[in-house]
Formats: C-alpha cells, structure tokens, sequence
C-alpha cells in the first residue's frame, strides 16, 4: 500500500539528514579558523535544519485534509522556516557576534544539501 504521508516524512527526514551532516562538515573545515568560525556555520546550518524541521512537522503533520487545509499549512510552514532562520542570522550577528561569511555559509550549504536530498531519486 503506498502511504504519501510516510513518503514525505522519509523525505523530510532524509534532508534534514543531509543538511545536519554537511553542516558538521562545514563546521569541522571552520574550525580550522577557530570556534567562534565553525560556532557561526553551526547556528546558520542549525537554523536552516531547525526551520526545516517545523516547516516539515506543519506540511506534513496534520495528515489527509481538504486542498485548501494543506495550502495554509504549507505556506505557514515556509513563513515560519525563513522567520526562523532570519531571527537566528539576526541573533548570529548582532548579539552572538559572530563572522558573517561562516554564519551564511552555513544557511546555504544546508540550503544545497536540501535541495540535493529531495532532488535525489
């Protein structure tokens, strides 16, 4: 029996997967540079894969609904991810005063390793 609600979720899961280890990864490069270099690429990578994983838990958590339903809950679902991660880009910045460069490339690189992992078949 083919379930599309399980279907998202693997794929929900599978990039928050991916975005969490190339963040590490990303980190681990940084660190060369110092703490505070990977710290930045841990709160931008960890923004992107914590705002994913609410978007997700809206989009898909609330299970078969009228088409209209699913469309706030989509769009909900994104507004809420990007206000996430532009709260934690702003937070990164002013208050935590990290390095910028470090702080976006850790949003994009998770931004590209979702991307990847629900392009991937």
């Amino acid at each position: 029996m083919h379930d599309p609600l399980s279907a998202g979720r693997r794929l929900a899961l599978r990039a928050l997967a991916w975005q969490a280890g190339t963040t590490a990864l990303l980190a681990l490069v940084f660190l060369a540079r110092g703490v505070p270099h990977a710290a930045a690429v841990l709160v931008g990578g960890g923004a992107m894969l914590l705002g994913g994983a609410v978007a997700a838990r809206l989009m898909v958590g609330g299970g078969i609904q009228p088409a209209n339903v699913v469309m706030v809950r989509w769009f909900a679902g994104v507004v809420s991810k990007w206000l996430l991660v532009v709260v934690m880009l702003l937070l990164g910045l002013a208050v935590w005063r990290l390095p910028p460069l470090p702080l976006l490339l850790g949003i994009v690189v998770a931004l590209i390793a979702q991307m990847l992992a629900t392009a991937r078949r």
